[in-house]
């Protein structure tokens, strides 16, 4: 099948194919500073070997579940030879949007707020949305301030927070079967041709952050353990 190159991101390289889908090629690069990964930063800040194909190999797992509940997703299907996953085509809110959900205090939430909580408090299921632009720092938005930008409709908010919150518990519980804590994570969400808000991106570790033990995990150790 015919691909066309219409993207290149930080941590995949986003093709066009010839049936109207896209072809997503993860790559090894992660998000961090000085070397130190972070799934909370907007610039590549290492490359480890091997951190596509786990990626990818968690992405799977979890859209199959998610298509198979009736959760929206963009996934079609994926090559582990080559590391790519093929996907359903999707607008991006504005110039893109982030969501986050957060069961503990701790990281950028924790800075902003450390004023009324303790750092790993429990949370909610909390969620927020940032705008990604890394000049700017991925600045935080309110769901007025989407619906009055004109990048959602209010509907399509409540959709994707009760999506989110979801999808969430479906990753917290299959770490939890296995002794591993969900702190918060990152997704990202499109909208179809009707409108429809469906998950776009990944479900990897490099976008959640999770303890064992009261200790932090990196994302190449947190893969071995969940498929271990």
């Amino acid at each position: 099948m015919e691909k066309k190159l219409v993207y290149t991101g930080k941590t995949k390289d986003v093709f066009a194919l010839d049936n109207g889908n896209y072809l997503l090629k993860f790559k090894d690069d992660c998000t961090g500073k000085d070397g130190v990964f972070d799934p909370g930063e907007n610039s590549v800040g290492l490359t480890i070997d091997g951190v596509g194909d786990v990626n990818l190999r968690m992405s799977i797992y979890f859209f199959e579940k998610l298509n198979a509940e009736g959760i929206k997703t963009h996934y079609v299907n994926a090559n582990l030879e080559d590391t790519t996953m093929e996907v359903l085509p999707a607008k991006v809110f504005g110039k893109g949007l982030e969501v986050i959900c957060r069961h503990k205090a701790v990281g950028s939430f924790y800075r902003r707020y450390s004023d009324y909580i303790e750092e790993g408090a429990d949370l909610p299921a909390y969620v927020e949305m940032t705008f990604k632009n890394d000049e700017k720092g991925d600045p935080l938005v309110t769901k007025d301030g989407l619906v009055d930008l004109g990048v959602m409709t209010a509907q399509q908010y409540d959709d994707m927070k009760e999506m989110t919150q979801k999808i969430t518990k479906v990753v917290a519980d299959d770490l939890l079967e296995k002794g591993l804590v969900l702190y918060d994570i990152k997704f990202e969400f499109g909208y179809d041709a009707n409108g429809e808000v469906i998950l776009i991106d990944e479900i990897a570790s490099g976008n959640m952050r999770v303890y064992k033990d009261g200790q932090y995990i990196d994302p190449m150790t947190l893969s071995k353990l969940f498929f271990a």
